[in-house]
């Protein structure tokens, strides 16, 4: 049997995007009840999907370091945060800086060792995501990434799975897709991907599309058990 490709995405499942809030708590501080610079990130985070929903939409395309600086901006103007040009270039710095969730670096070694090729996958564009994943130093694990960015869309565009599939060389039916997030499953399940969802936080609730996961793990860890030893198993 053939050995399973495995696409991870990057931002929400190997990478955390709230490594942010460290730096957003010396410009907000920690607020009432220490949620200020957290909450602001996950609203970052949310406008940052939103924009590549729209421009994907639209068919407008624009790269996801500018809505990540577009989505920055308005989360600035709607909380009223006054940061100066200089803090939010630190911020957008920070972006090619997160850092790795716990479980990661444990799981790909793990996975390393198994008979299946790995492929980071993400929204980012090509050159950022190198250096992230680089400084997460996790880069090594992983046999290459694929970017949107070279289709000039976003997820859960079908042409962004379809474009994974000629990259990898692979079948949708021997390729696993590796999220933390509930609209990349759905993409890649209605593009005849398998697809693993990693439910990073317990009370998440997928949403109850036809397009559900094929399984779902809690970290990497456990993900790195389904594939290890037997590729074509999983």
């Amino acid at each position: 049997m053939t050995a399973p490709t495995l696409a991870f995405d990057v931002y929400g499942t190997l990478i955390d995007t709230a490594g942010v809030t460290v730096e957003l708590e010396k410009h907000l501080g920690a607020g009432k009840g220490g949620h200020a610079a957290a909450e602001f990130s996950d609203r970052w985070r949310l406008k940052q999907l939103e924009y590549t929903f729209r421009y994907g939409l639209m068919g407008r395309y624009r790269d996801f370091r500018v809505c990540t600086r577009q989505a920055l901006d308005y989360c600035c103007e709607s909380s009223r945060a006054d940061l100066p040009a200089a803090a939010r270039d630190r911020l957008m710095e920070c972006y090619l800086e997160l850092p790795a969730f716990d479980d990661v670096s444990a799981g790909l070694e793990l996975l390393s060792r198994a008979r299946v090729k790995m492929l980071a996958f993400s929204n980012g564009r090509p050159d950022d995501l190198e250096q992230l994943l680089g400084s997460a130093g996790i880069d090594a694990h992983l046999d290459g990434v694929v970017s949107v960015h070279e289709v000039q869309t976003f997820k859960p565009d079908p042409a962004v799975y379809r474009h994974f599939l000629a990259r990898a060389g692979s079948t949708p039916r021997d390729t696993w897709l590796i999220s933390g997030n509930p609209f990349d499953i759905c993409g890649a399940r209605a593009a005849g991907m398998h697809a693993l969802w990693l439910r990073r936080q317990p009370q998440a609730v997928f949403d109850p599309w036809e397009f559900a996961p094929d399984a779902v793990a809690a970290d990497l860890v456990e993900v790195a058990r389904r594939f290890a030893g037997a590729g074509a198993r999983a």
